[in-house]
């Protein structure tokens, strides 16, 4: 990782899932979450 940039470290970062039903998380892959808005029933 020597030389590269952290925007370019954080975009390459792989698309975040839900543990509980395995779809794709819509949000910034380096918080902290990792369940959708469904599974935290989020309105």
């Amino acid at each position: 990782m020597l030389g590269q940039k952290i925007t370019e470290f954080f975009r390459n970062l792989p698309r975040k899932k839900c543990i509980e039903c395995g779809k794709e998380i819509e949000e910034q892959h380096e918080c902290y979450g990792n369940k959708c808005n469904h599974c935290l029933h989020v309105k």
